[in-house]
Order: C-alpha cells, then sequence, then structure tokens
C-alpha cells in the first residue's frame, strides 16, 4: 500500500509587486517536502482541500479478487492568522475515510489451492487469513499441485499477496502552531493530536529559525516528540487463522471473543535546516533530520507466511516435504533510528516568469533501508491569473533486513507449538519494507481570481514497481501496483479581500446585520449586482440513548419482536454521529438572480449493541449471525464527499425592510450509495445502513421561498423548503423519502455586531422506498427501510457575529443548538440529541 502523497497546491512563481526574496520564497512554496520557516506562511489565509486517492488492480494470477481495491477520501482544512503584529496562529485539520483490500501476508502462488479454509479460491481474500499445505522439493522449492495436494509440476516460485479487506475507517487529525517573531528571527510551539478506532498519537514540537546576512541566510531548526498507543482489534473470525503468541503479553480478550493488542511507541525528533539566496534568481536549501522511535513498530495486521517442514522424517523416494503454513504475526525490532537530509535548489527563469524546482532526499535507517528520493517540477504563470506546474517524483528503497515474503521452519508446528527460537528475531512480509521504486508524475492548474480567491486543480499518476528500483534486485512483480490521486483546493486570502473593498456600499451586497438568519438556515440571503460569496458550513447531528417506535419508548424486547418485520432483530444502533462541511460559493450576475455551488463532504459514525433476549446468532438470516460480534465490538465508519447541490435564487419582493426570494435547487447524487462493510470467511458483509450512505444516490429537487424583514435591531424570518426525488430509485435500488420543512425564526442585536436569534422548525421526511438491490446483513432496524423518516418539531438558539468595519468588515461567523422538542419516527429509530450549525462566510 503506498503513501499517499496529495499534489501540493502551487502559488504564481512571482507576484508583480514582490522582491527577489519574496519571489523566490513564493515559488518554493511550491515543492513539496520543502521545509521554509514558518514566517513565510501566509497571513490570513483560509484553505481547504479535497482529495481522492484510488488504488488499481493488483496481479493476482488470473484470480479475480471480490474487494475493491483502496480508496481514501480526505478532507483538508487549514488556516494561518495574524493575531498581532508579532503573533501568528496556524491550524490544520484533517480527516481521511479508507476503505477496500489490502495484502496482509505473502505465500507462494500453489498455497491458494491447498487452503484448509474450505475456499479454493482463498487468494480473492475471500479467508481473513490462508493457512494450508504447501509442497517443497529437497531444496525447499515450492512445487505446483493440482488443488488436491497432488505434485503435477515442477518449481513454481510465484508469489501471490492474500488481501483482506475492512470497514471503512476514519482518521481525524488536528494540529496547531502559535509563533512569535522578531525582526530576524522566530520561534513557534505546537501540537495535535491523530485519532482513530484502533490508534491514538499526541505531539508537540518547537522549532525557530534566524534570519542573516541581510536576511540572505535562513537558518532553523526544530523538536519533536510523538506518542503513540495503537490498540488493534482481531476479530474473533479472524483468530484461528492467526498465531499471536509472540503477543500474549499484550492482548487483551474481549467478550465478543476477539483479541485486542496493545502497544505503546515514543518517537524524538531533531532537523536541522540552512537556506541561502543565491541571487536574484536563485536559492538553495539543505536540511538534516533524525528520528528516534522505541516502543511497538510492527502493523498489527500484517502476518507473515510460515511453512513448517518437519524433515527430521525424510519423505518416500520421489515424494515431497509438506509445509504446513500458519500465519504469525509479524515482528519488526522495537528501536528504530532513521537519518535523513535534503538538498534543494529553485531557479526563476526571468524569460518566461517561470520557476524550476529540483529536490533530493536521503534516508537511512537501521533496519536497513536506504531510500533516495528525486522530485522536480516547473511552476509556469499562463496570465489573466492562471497558472499550470507539472510535476514528476522518482523514490528508490533498499528492503529491511528482516523483510521476506515467507518463511520455511524446520520444525514441525504441532497445533501452534513450535519452537521459536528457530524463527529470526524478527520478521515482515509487509511489502512497503520490500525493495521497489516508484515513478509519480502529475500536473497541477491554479486560478488566482480577484479578491484574494485561489482554486486548484490536481492530478497525480503513480506506479509501484520492484523493477524500477535502483541498481534492481526489487520485490517481484506479484507486488506492483498503480493508483491515481485528485484534489482540489480552495484558498481565501482575507488581507487579499481586504484590499480595495469599499466597504460602504457593503450593505449593498448584504443584508443588515440585523437581518442575518440563524446558522442552521440556508438560502436566507442574496447579494446584489456582481457580488460574491465565499463561506464554509459544518454541521454536528447526534442521535443516542433510547429507540423510539413512533414517539413512545420501547425496549430490547419489543425492538426484537417488532423491529425488523417478519424477522427477528438481533442488534439496535446505541449511538451515531454525523458532521457535514460544505463549501458556499455564491455569485449575483444580476440583481435579482444569485447562482450557488455548494460541494460537501460528510462522515458518519455508528456503534450498535446486542439486543437482550434476542435469538443465538446462527438462527441471523443468511448467515449473518457470523457478523454480529464485529457489529457490537467495532463502530461503523463511513465519510467522503457527498451530493453536490446547485441552485438558483430569484428575487420575488424587495421593499426595504421586507425581502421574498424563492430558490430553485438540484441535488446531484456524487455521494456514494454502494459503501460495503467488511467481509469474513463464512458470508459477504453486504452494504451498510441506509442512513450510513454518502448520499442520496437520485437527482433531487430542492425548492424554497424565503422571507426577511428587519426594522431597527428586530430581524424576522420564515422559509418553507423541501426536497422531491427525481427518480424512482438510485443505482443500489431504493430512494429516500421526500423531505418538506418549514422555520421561523426572530432576531435581536445585541450589540453592532452580535445577534441572538431563536427559531422553530418542523419537518416532515417520508420512509424508503424500495431495498438494496445488492445484498445487506438485516440484523438490526437500521437495515428495514420501513424504519427511516418521521415528523419532529425542533427549537433553535443561536448567535450571530459579523465584523462591522476595517479589513475584515463583511466577515460573518454563526452558530445555532437545534434541540428536538417532539418525534414521531417511523418504525424504529435511535432518539435524538441534538444539531450544531457553525457557520463563515465573506461576502463583498
Amino acid at each position: 500500500m503506498a503513501a499517499i502523497e496529495p499534489v501540493q497546491p502551487a502559488d504564481d512563481a512571482r507576484k508583480p509587486s514582490a522582491g527577489p526574496l519574496n519571489a523566490l520564497t513564493a515559488a518554493a512554496l511550491a515543492l513539496p517536502g520543502l521545509v521554509l520557516p514558518a514566517a513565510q506562511a501566509a497571513d490570513d489565509e483560509f484553505a481547504v482541500q479535497y482529495g481522492h486517492y484510488q488504488e488499481e488492480n493488483r496481479q493476482l494470477f488470473g484470480v479475480e479478487s471480490k474487494f475493491r481495491p483502496i480508496t481514501v477520501d480526505t478532507l483538508q482544512g487549514s488556516g494561518n492568522l495574524k493575531l498581532t503584529d508579532r503573533v501568528k496562529l496556524t491550524f490544520n485539520y484533517t480527516q481521511d475515510t479508507w476503505s477496500g483490500a489490502t495484502p496482509i501476508a505473502t505465500a507462494p502462488l500453489d498455497l491458494r489451492g491447498n487452503s484448509t479454509s474450505h475456499s479454493p479460491d482463498g487468494v480473492t481474500g475471500a479467508t481473513p487469513i490462508i493457512n494450508g499445505d504447501l509442497f517443497f522439493d529437497s531444496k525447499l522449492n515450492p512445487l505446483q499441485t493440482d488443488g488436491f495436494r497432488n505434485v503435477t509440476g515442477g518449481i513454481d516460485r510465484r508469489l501471490v499477496h492474500t488481501l483482506s479487506s475492512a470497514s471503512p475507517e476514519t482518521r481525524k487529525q488536528g494540529s496547531f502552531k502559535l509563533g512569535y517573531e522578531w525582526d530576524e528571527a522566530a520561534l513557534d510551539v505546537g501540537g495535535g493530536l491523530s485519532l482513530e478506532d484502533d490508534y491514538e498519537s499526541s505531539f508537540v514540537n518547537l522549532g525557530g529559525r534566524l534570519d542573516f546576512n541581510q536576511k540572505l541566510t535562513t537558518l532553523s531548526g526544530g523538536l519533536s516528540y510523538t506518542s503513540s498507543d495503537t490498540h488493534a482489534r482481531i476479530d474473533h473470525d479472524a483468530l484461528p487463522y492467526i498465531n499471536t503468541g509472540a503477543y500474549d503479553g499484550q492482548i487483551e480478550r474481549t467478550a465478543e471473543g476477539g483479541k485486542i493488542i496493545h502497544g505503546e511507541r515514543k518517537d524524538w525528533g531533531a532537523h536541522l535546516g540552512l537556506t541561502q539566496v543565491l541571487n536574484k534568481n536563485a536559492l538553495i536549501e539543505a536540511g538534516l533530520g533524525y528520528t528516534l522511535g522505541n516502543g511497538y513498530m510492527e502493523n498489527p495486521y500484517k502476518v507473515v507466511e510460515v511453512a513448517f517442514i518437519n524433515d527430521a522424517i525424510p519423505p518416500p523416494e520421489g515424494a515431497a516435504y509438506v509445509g504446513q503454513v500458519r500465519a504469525l504475526l509479524e515482528q519488526r525490532p522495537n528501536v528504530r533510528n532513521q537519518f535523513n537530509g535534503n538538498l534543494g535548489y529553485v531557479q526563476h527563469i526571468d524569460m518566461l516568469d517561470a520557476a524550476l524546482h529540483f529536490n533530493y532526499r536521503y534516508y537511512l535507517d537501521d533496519w536497513g533501508i536506504n531510500a533516495h528520493t528525486f522530485e522536480s517540477d516547473w511552476v509556469q504563470p499562463l496570465g489573466h491569473g492562471w497558472s499550470v506546474t507539472p510535476r514528476i517524483r522518482y523514490y528508490s528503497q533498499d528492503a529491511a533486513d528482516f523483510y521476506a515474503p515467507y518463511l520455511i521452519s524446520n520444525q514441525p508446528y504441532n497445533s501452534g507449538r513450535f519452537n521459536r527460537n528457530l524463527l529470526p528475531n524478527h520478521f515482515s512480509s509487509d511489502q512497503r519494507l520490500s525493495g521497489y521504486g516508484a515513478l509519480s508524475g502529475g500536473v497541477t492548474v491554479s486560478k488566482k481570481f480577484a479578491k484574494g480567491i485561489d482554486v486548484d486543480l490536481g492530478f497525480e499518476y503513480y506506479t509501484h514497481q520492484g523493477g524500477l528500483k535502483i541498481g534492481g534486485g526489487g520485490e517481484g512483480d506479484y507486488a506492483d501496483f498503480d493508483s491515481w490521486n485528485v484534489n482540489g483546493t480552495l484558498k481565501v486570502n482575507l488581507e487579499a479581500l481586504a484590499v480595495g473593498s469599499d466597504h460602504g456600499s457593503h450593505a449593498h451586497h448584504h443584508h443588515h446585520h440585523g437581518a442575518t438568519a440563524p446558522a442552521g438556515v440556508m438560502f436566507d440571503h442574496m447579494l446584489g449586482k456582481n457580488g460574491f460569496m465565499v463561506g464554509y458550513r459544518y454541521m454536528y447531528s447526534s442521535q443516542g440513548g433510547d429507540m423510539l417506535h413512533g414517539s413512545n419508548l420501547v425496549g430490547d424486547p419489543a425492538i426484537v419482536a417488532g423491529g425488523c418485520g417478519p424477522n427477528p432483530c438481533f442488534v439496535k444502533p446505541n449511538s451515531m454521529v454525523m458532521h457535514m462541511h460544505m463549501l458556499d460559493i455564491m455569485y449575483a450576475p444580476t440583481d435579482w438572480l444569485n447562482l450557488m455551488v455548494m460541494p460537501q463532504f460528510m462522515d458518519m459514525s455508528m456503534t450498535m449493541h446486542r439486543l437482550a433476549g434476542a435469538p443465538p446468532d446462527n438462527e441471523a438470516p443468511e448467515g449473518g449471525g457470523a457478523h454480529i460480534p464485529h457489529h457490537v465490538e467495532n463502530g461503523h465508519e463511513t465519510g467522503g464527499i457527498s451530493d453536490m447541490g446547485v441552485y438558483a435564487l430569484v428575487k420575488l419582493f424587495d421593499a426595504g425592510r421586507h425581502h421574498l426570494h424563492m430558490g430553485l435547487g438540484l441535488s446531484i447524487p456524487f455521494g456514494a450509495v454502494d459503501i460495503e462493510l467488511r467481509r469474513n470467511h463464512q458470508v459477504e458483509g453486504g452494504l451498510i445502513h441506509y442512513g450510513m450512505q454518502l448520499g442520496s444516490g437520485t437527482l433531487d429537487f430542492k425548492p424554497s421561498l424565503t422571507y426577511t424583514g428587519n426594522y431597527d435591531d428586530w430581524s424576522w424570518g420564515a422559509q418553507l423548503s423541501g426536497t422531491k426525488r427525481l427518480e424512482d430509485h438510485g443505482e443500489t435500488g431504493y430512494r429516500l423519502g421526500d423531505i418538506f420543512q418549514s422555520t421561523a425564526w426572530g432576531g435581536y442585536g445585541l450589540t453592532n455586531w452580535l445577534t441572538a436569534t431563536v427559531r422553530g422548525v418542523y419537518t416532515v421526511q417520508g420512509a424508503i422506498h424500495g431495498q438494496f438491490n445488492q445484498f445487506i446483513d438485516q440484523l438490526g432496524p437500521m437495515d428495514y427501510p420501513m424504519n427511516y423518516g418521521g415528523r419532529f418539531w425542533d427549537v433553535g438558539f443561536g448567535l450571530n457575529a459579523t465584523v462591522p468595519g476595517g479589513d475584515l468588515a463583511g466577515n460573518t461567523l454563526g452558530v445555532e443548538w437545534l434541540q428536538p422538542v417532539a418525534t414521531d419516527y417511523n418504525g424504529y429509530q435511535l432518539d435524538r440529541d441534538g444539531t450544531l450549525s457553525a457557520t463563515w462566510h465573506y461576502a463583498f
């Protein structure tokens, strides 16, 4: 599995008003991996980036895998704020959701025909781990058989990965850095946290820089410390295939029969860098780094296949040695010393107003890995704010000393009892530790719009091949794969927005501050002619606690009996959380017409609980009982791009204090509706629940009618809106119910910049029509279409803040909490906790 390296957004090679140092600094920022002093970061800038990574199919020697290759959807937000002339704050937030199949082991190809897991196509990943028999000649070369343990051919050294798929998993990471600048020096301190279901990491860092030689030379350095905790779950259905004996002291047995491996790790790092401006058109940078890692270094989901051969008893003449193949968790050293160095060069070409970047990085560790990275890109402005940046990257590494695709041990296995001293101290078949080379190429197209708005679109293609390794000797072609990555970035420079803004005419483009609607209301205002607005909207929604049938509390016996139609229920949702991120981009070609585009990114998580009084697991339909422990022990997660809205707002009435406009929109079904749970060896896991798919799956019509008014410090408004599904069903066989919503609100201006709001909301949502046309494990109410939709009454309380003047005039922030008052569900559903909405937008 390749490391994901999003294409970096590129700045223009040189701004027309910038001097040589600033020009070269801006150009150097386009070079991925080039570490520059923190002080060079843009002030008062926000950026958001979406990326999609996709691996291609792997070499399985003619056998088609049932699993989809790895995909990753990533959302990243960042900001740089100048708190004072000397103090700056930088923050970053990243979340990525992984799904698809990844290699967990490697074995000779013939093992696929000798699996003891009753699956002759085990190579497709139909089993978590393949255990079986292999046949070897007297020199321990693997032999080809007919799948029934009869030797039919000669030596067959072909290897193949065993693939395993997991339900989607989401990682979230947040970090900050606070810096103070002197005239020729800077110091910053930062930290952050990264969270996954099976891994947590926290880190702190200290850095600084010193300028001298009239700021033509910069010395930078830093220290870092990271503490990580692994708590990886090996599911009950995979345990029969894995020998975990080496980690018995770190394993906790779960109530459902699984095991959790615990491991702690500490990393200390230091780096030192030097940047030198050579002349007005060139600079060079060099850096050195060191990291010491100590603790649990293993990947808990990677195993090594070991063929145990009892050669003390020679086989009959002409027969083959039989090797019992068993899977052992990999074992890596618990200490890792890592060294790295880099050398970068940036050259501005006056004639083309372009910049050439070149960077070389060298990596060395005491695991035996030596790696070289060569990168180059060309930043070419095209005029009118456009630029294009093609890039190329080559990477090569040697294999770790303890890397081996599989092992042969001259001893019997004896039902898990064997002499570990006859195995190497350390071993791993993780292909990321093998020798290989990688070549990637990509391009980023950038456009600078007026008022400090930048948009970047990038694409990169990556190929991983053992044959590309420097000097040859890389891993075989069974480990080769290709991947591609696309991303889009929106950057907003608040300082540039402020320059030249006509704050006196701001009211022409946006309503009086008192008329600002609550944060949870969309389409509440219009812009004047040639007005432009960018914004960000966040929504958090939570369900938890009791189950309701209609509006009545119900206990487990009633859910078992009635929550799943004619079938008994086995599990119920215990909590569900949804996070939605949305960009608001609006333009007004005329006074009476506004156009909007609203892309969305969404992630959801659900935990479940076993129902008291449910039948035994083995009575679940279609063998789904094998998944019940997985549902109960593991939270379900999904995340990625959701449906995108395109809208037109049309002014109907405008009489100073009273405004009426109509919205006509379409929701385009970009969100996935075929997300799957992981699969095990007994039955396919099927699709995840209806409510955790990322989109509607249908083209939807979204009309609205909005009235707003204001008088002095008072404001009010009302809106009718709806969603009408325009298709009978989506690609997976169902459509969500239609939605009708009415809301009314009032607001009072507490000051000239702060408004308090209160509103009421009534929502009606229909049940799901149709059902999945693919397999789904129907184990709980959330798996049945009848248990969706209902009627809801809510009351919201909010605050809105608008910057009234100065360079940042026009920036508006809002927050609202929507509290459920009454709920009348269709069928059996989890009670609602409430919804938090937060918005920022800037209109000019």
